[in-house]
């Protein structure tokens, strides 16, 4: 297969290169860090106005209409250069719900301003109890007049500090685990009995626990068929999942870059500690792991906006599984590598080691997609 660039996608990646390079040195990103949004507006502002915010959304709704390669060649980059934003949550998990399920309406009203950078979303799908099954909801939404009344608590909602709206699953009808009676709904983080609890996550990037007090939202704000959601989520999760692949491969090759680096600086008895013999296998360890995560970061953004099938999902979680298990060798090898500086706040390696550890645990845990995985082979 032919995997070389295009002259857009070359284009495409150049830009989000050079724009994260020069906005996002480490000490910048200590300070988005610390600050009250926990990211950087003006980067986000930048992605909007050079139109990396509109390449996963449809030519139709004011996007570029880019498919999943496009979607990782800027997830690769923001993740080399550990980028706060909340581009993944948003442009891609959230606005492809939107998409998906909206109305005509809908879609016109609020993908325009999503493929601006002007309105930021969130998906709040997990609850404390789901673990990573998408029909486990006991978020409820109930009929009132003029619309629904929502009652639960959604854990992990990343970005949802700061979105503008939030896309909540509830359930509308049938039992907890029942995968028919799931709907998805648009919540104003600033309706009444709304209650968000903030908190920055070990990588970096911040997150709430999203509390739903009897929050009434009207009839339109309804997504799609009424309890009728599950499919999307599922199939709009395969596509966040590829994302995720590409924000980790580029952690990874960052990670490797810095290692490789240090090894030839370091030195010990008068010479690099680069030229022991073990210390050259387990780099070669580490890019053997490598080559197989970005073959299969590749295959994902392959297949991610395929049609939905069984053979799409086999593929998003041998991908997830073992781009996973390499995200944790490769930071594992590259902090002993390194040895104590490696885990100093001050140096980006312990950043790019707490991020890789992170999205292993988001989206489903390698353990999580094994078993998809080796269910979908039974079914086969």
């Amino acid at each position: 297969m032919d995997f070389t660039l295009n002259e857009e996608q070359q284009m495409l990646q150049d830009t989000v290169a050079r724009l994260a390079r020069d906005s996002y040195g480490f000490d910048q990103r200590e300070g988005f860090y610390r600050s009250e949004a926990g990211f950087s507006r003006e980067f986000w502002q930048q992605l909007g106005e050079l139109g990396i915010c509109a390449v996963p959304l449809a030519e139709e709704h004011g996007g570029l209409g880019g498919g999943g390669v496009d979607t990782y060649l800027v997830m690769t980059e923001l993740g080399r250069n550990l980028c706060l934003e909340p581009y993944l949550h948003s442009q891609v998990h959230g606005a492809g719900l939107l998409q998906q399920l909206g109305s005509d309406a809908q879609r016109a009203e609020l993908l325009p301003r999503v493929a601006a950078g002007e309105l930021q979303l969130a998906v709040a799908l997990e609850e404390s109890q789901s673990h990573y099954q998408l029909h486990d909801v006991q978020t409820r939404a109930e009929p009132c007049v003029g619309g629904w009344r929502l009652t639960g608590t959604k854990c992990v909602v990343v970005g949802g500090d700061s979105a503008g709206l939030v896309l909540v699953s509830a359930r509308t009808s049938g039992a907890v685990l029942d995968e028919s009676g799931i709907s998805l709904f648009l919540v104003d983080p600033a309706a009444s009995g709304v209650k968000r609890r903030s908190y920055p996550c070990i990588d970096g990037p911040r997150a709430c626990e999203l509390r739903l007090d009897g929050v009434v939202v009207s009839e339109d704000r309804l997504l799609g068929a009424l309890g009728k959601a599950l499919p999307a989520l599922r199939y709009q999760q395969g596509r966040a999942i590829a994302a995720q692949c590409a924000e980790a491969l580029g952690s990874m090759q960052e990670s490797f870059r810095l290692t490789l680096d240090y090894l030839k600086t370091r030195k010990q008895f008068g010479a690099p500690i680069g030229k022991f013999q073990v210390l050259q296998h387990r780099m070669a360890d580490m890019r053997g792991e490598l080559e197989m995560a970005a073959s299969m970061a590749i295959l994902a953004a392959c297949v991610a906006d395929d049609p939905d099938s069984e053979e799409r999902s086999r593929r998003l979680a041998a991908a997830k599984f073992i781009v996973t298990r390499a995200a944790r060798f490769i930071a594992e090898q590259a902090i002993q590598l390194h040895g104590g500086i490696g885990m100093t706040w001050e140096y980006s390696l312990s950043h790019h080691a707490k991020r890789l550890v992170m999205l292993s645990h988001q989206l489903g845990d390698d353990d999580h997609h094994l078993r998809a995985y080796a269910e979908l082979l039974r079914c086969a």
